[in-house]
């Protein structure tokens, strides 16, 4: 059965659900990882991105409790915080001096109670004036949803505004796994897979490009995550808007659903999948916040192209036990991508080469 599949990927034929069962329960990872990097090299060459960016979470004020969610809080509990607007932009001035530069920031929120959708578009607006040069990468299909809600507007209305505003791109957080079986377990308070996919549809087609996860390792089968992955294939094949897709490894710490952290094996073989499964998605992300820095760079053998970036100050991975540093250097980044062999570039929000670090 590999060696049918293998023919396949050097023939340029798609992959089918089958196909990706079988590779879930295949035991020689090596031979999955050398297929996935061939994919990888085949679209990206030799080179592993990275960006000079920084993560900010205003507030972990949530009205939803999820039960994977180690982040949230209710307005007043121990741990909560909600930032203001100079806060915001004091945190991306220190970043600047402390690095020299930005290229991208990156705002993922709980769904805070009180605030207005007006004040998340002041938030993109000053963003945009005080750092006009940055890519602004803001809000999830969730919030999205929540921002409509508030404020009456439809979807695309709510895009339309925050696009205007200066956004670029959207994050793809809150996909989790779309089987409805599972995010009533997980998540059952969060919109529907189905509506998460109809949200990133509309920003597509009003020109917003997006990411896309996939959160794994919890209570979700194989056959769960085959579904999502042809579910994101499906839409990619009608709007050609995801940029990058990112496994996310689940970490239960201070959560609600205990179980052990998925192992390194299982997170290098759903990232060589993702890669051989989404052919029309140009990047793989190793999301080294919740892979740790060593286990993601050797995923860069197995599909992954993109390594994230500095991120400087993550937060909701760390609420559930990630146990990677919580910002990594430059010289960090650069460091692990040359020691698998390929070359460090620097890239910006949409994947553009701002510069190559060759050996």
């Amino acid at each position: 059965m590999f060696s049918k599949i293998k023919e396949k990927v050097l023939t340029g034929q798609r992959l089918t659900k089958e196909d990706a069962l079988f590779l879930f329960h295949y035991d020689d990872i090596h031979s999955i990882g050398e297929l996935a990097d061939y994919v990888s090299r085949k679209i990206n060459s030799n080179r592993v991105y990275f960006i000079i960016n920084r993560h900010i979470n205003p507030t972990n004020i949530c009205v939803n409790r999820c039960r994977f969610c180690a982040f949230s809080r209710s307005k007043g509990e121990e741990g909560s915080y909600e930032m203001s607007l100079e806060e915001i932009l004091a945190s991306l001035r220190e970043a600047w001096q402390n690095i020299g530069y930005l290229s991208e920031v990156h705002i993922v929120s709980a769904l805070h109670p009180e605030w207005q959708f007006e004040y998340y578009l002041d938030i993109i607006k000053a963003i945009r004036y005080k750092f006009p040069n940055i890519g602004i990468k803001a809000f999830t299909a969730v919030e999205i949803d929540y921002f409509s809600k508030k404020s009456g507007l439809d979807i695309e209305d709510v895009l339309i505004k925050l696009k205007e505003s200066g956004l670029d791109l959207m994050p793809g957080g809150g996909a989790e796994i779309f089987a409805s079986s599972v995010r009533n377990i997980i998540c059952a308070e969060k919109i529907s897979g189905e509506r998460w996919l109809e949200i990133i549809k509309n920003a597509h087609r009003i020109g917003i490009r997006t990411n896309a996860t996939m959160l794994y390792g919890h209570v979700e089968s194989y056959e769960d995550r085959v579904d999502h992955l042809l579910r994101l294939r499906h839409l990619q094949d009608q709007t050609g808007g995801f940029l990058a897709f990112i496994p996310l490894s689940y970490q239960a710490e201070n959560t609600d659903i205990k179980v052990p952290y998925p192992s390194g094996i299982e997170d290098l073989r759903t990232i060589a999948v993702s890669r051989l499964m989404l052919d029309n998605i140009p990047h793989i992300k190793a999301y080294w916040i919740m892979l740790g820095e060593k286990l993601a760079q050797l995923a860069l053998l197995f599909g992954a192209d993109c390594l994230e970036g500095t991120v400087i100050e993550e937060k909701i991975a760390h609420s559930a036990g990630a146990r990677s540093k919580k910002g990594i250097t430059t010289k960090e980044i650069i460091h692990l991508i040359r020691e698998t062999g390929k070359v460090p570039t620097e890239r910006d929000s949409f994947y553009n080469v701002l510069r190559q670090y060759e050996f």
